[in-house]
């Protein structure tokens, strides 16, 4: 096996020059649990709360600290971000994870945010099937093999593991590898599902061979046990906010799938019979029956060393760029993911305690609304596709001021304009003149609020507004584009590898920020905070509270509140 990221061999190192008493924190943890929930606005709670039962979020809002004006401050919302951000602690522009993909300058195709050639997946046929794949970040990734190594900066579970020593054991599970990897960090393991196997798996980076129990879970028929099933409404449609509005016009209307329940699931040999399981919430329910099993066959939270698990689920996300966040179906999926919180929360109380475990739920960034829905109610949002707008003007003047126009584009990947580099050099042209310029005419176009050059960015030469602001905290020398483009609030790009998806996410704007943050555990107080915190607090805070260093790159505040 290749030797790690040289963070997490200083990490195992000093892990291993410990004593055997390792540190361990003064309150009675045995377990931190680390809950992501992918795109979870965090008004969406209390919203869809009429459906609750007891034991999934109304226990966490009653027995612990519900911050309900919390943000990310970097301008891209997107899941790597957000999870990395978490995390660590800090910026996507110090973490190095600005975008779900970003351009490799040395081979001119884009790189998928976790993607590492050097350690594939254990496992044959467990890669990405481009042919089924309907996340377009995922099939645009150039190697199968995946890793930490991006991540740029330690991790709070990296953390874990330096101030723990060798016997704290470290895992991040999710449906999705950058959900899981993320959140392991240098130090820890990740498992996620690979939908072209229908099991989950990992990579080279973390173990030559599956234990015997990852093994006999694949076997056991969990992720097959949905065929011939479907997505049922969990209650009379009478009970839900949106119990008459199953049929929305501006749904996606996936192929095999619909826009109305029940959603149908059909064969287990169905060509998108996985992808199904992910758009619902069986997908959040597989995750939680591994995370258990993981649990029992590691032993996670039976000594008195503490355990670090990061669980991501996934459904929420698909579901809302599917049908958006007021939907039936998102309604519903919120539902049954309060009873897989339930069932969580059920399993820990009786195998480890939740007395003896630290709870910190929150998001990898919100959503936005349908601009179908908001047309309905009156409110302005469109969809955005640059191949449908009249550049005519815009390439008269760069015409005008450069010689040439369209060449010096190269491509869109959100949310980053990349310049064709090669031909503003040929034509010895300044690569910093022709950004600005470039970036003022987006300006002018409909639905675009802001357009910063990142050669603005260096010089410092940029207004200093929060939205300029949150864009800064996205900038990388070395990864980000060349420009970095801002929709108008409700404005999007909808495609989504051919389709054109229903909600989606990735801007400053609050409802994209806006995420719960909810602590449950020994000595934290319940009850609602209203004072505006950021995520980049969550991994110094969750240092503090168990009295270990924060992440390398940390730039938050500790949340004192939740301290005893």
């Amino acid at each position: 096996m290749k030797s790690r990221l040289s963070v997490a061999a200083l990490g195992a190192a000093l892990a291993a020059a410990l004593p055997a008493g390792a540190q361990v924190p003064d309150k009675p943890v045995r377990l931190v649990l680390q809950i992501t929930v992918d795109q979870l606005r965090s008004d969406l709670i209390d919203r869809f709360s009429a459906g609750y039962g007891e034991g999934g979020f109304r226990r966490l809002l009653s027995d612990g600290a519900f911050y309900i004006d919390a943000h990310h401050r970097h301008a891209n919302t997107e899941t790597v971000v957000g999870h990395a951000t978490l995390a660590t602690g800090t910026d996507p522009a110090i973490h190095g994870m600005v975008a779900n993909n970003w351009l490799d300058r040395a081979t001119g195709l884009l790189n998928y945010n976790v993607q590492d050639p050097d350690f594939p997946l254990v496992g044959e046929g467990a890669g990405v099937d481009a042919s089924t794949e309907i996340d377009p970040t995922q099939a645009l990734a150039t190697t199968e093999g995946r890793s930490p190594r991006p991540i740029l900066t330690t991790t709070i579970s990296d953390e874990f593991r330096v101030a723990m020593g060798p016997r704290s054991r470290i895992f991040g599970v999710s449906v999705k590898d950058r959900g899981a990897i993320t959140m392991a960090g240098h130090a820890g393991t990740a498992y996620w599902l690979s939908k072209a196997a229908a099991r989950m798996v990992t990579s080279t980076y973390y173990m030559e061979d599956y234990p015997d129990w990852v093994e006999d879970w694949n076997e056991s028929g969990v992720v097959q046990s949905y065929a011939d099933t479907a997505w049922e409404l969990s209650s009379d449609p009478a009970a839900y906010l949106f119990g008459a509005s199953d049929d929305q016009p501006w749904e996606t209307d996936f192929p095999g799938w619909g826009r109305t329940f029940p959603h149908a699931y059909g064969a287990a040999d169905g060509k998108y019979y996985t992808t199904l399981l992910t758009l619902s919430p069986a997908g959040d329910e597989i995750t939680l029956d591994f995370a258990k099993a993981l649990m029992e066959a590691e032993e996670i939270g039976q000594d008195e060393v503490p355990d670090y698990l990061s669980i991501s689920f996934s459904s929420t996300d698909y579901v809302g760029h599917i049908f958006g966040a007021s939907s039936l179906e998102a309604e519903d999926n919120l539902h049954r993911l309060d009873r897989t919180l339930a069932s969580l929360f059920d399993y820990i109380d009786e195998t480890i305690g939740l007395d003896q475990t630290l709870v910190v739920l929150s998001a990898d960034h919100g959503s936005s609304e349908a601009p179908g829905y908001l047309s309905a109610l009156g409110i302005g949002g469109s969809y955005f596709n640059f191949d449908e707008l009249d550049r005519t003007e815009a390439i008269a003047v760069l015409k005008s001021e450069f010689g040439v126009a369209q060449e010096l584009i190269d491509q869109f990947f959100q949310p980053y304009l990349y310049l064709n580099r090669e031909a503003v050099a040929e034509r010895g042209l300044d690569l910093a003149d022709v950004s600005h310029r470039v970036a003022e005419e987006l300006r002018k176009f409909p639905g675009i609020a802001y357009a910063v050059s990142s050669a603005d960015l260096r010089a410092g030469a940029v207004a200093l507004t929060p939205v300029t602001d949150a864009v800064l905290a996205n900038f990388s020398e070395d990864r980000s584009g060349d420009i970095y483009v801002v929709f108008e609030p409700h404005w999007f790009v909808a495609e989504f590898d051919g389709l054109s998806v229903t909600g989606s996410h990735g801007s400053p704007w609050r409802y994209d920020t806006h995420v719960p943050v909810i602590w449950m555990g020994p000595g934290v107080p319940a009850g609602r905070m209203s004072r505006r915190v950021e995520t980049v607090d969550v991994a110094p805070t969750i240092a503090a509270y168990l009295g270990i260093r924060p992440p390398t790159g940390s730039r938050g505040r500790v949340m004192t509140e939740i301290l005893d």
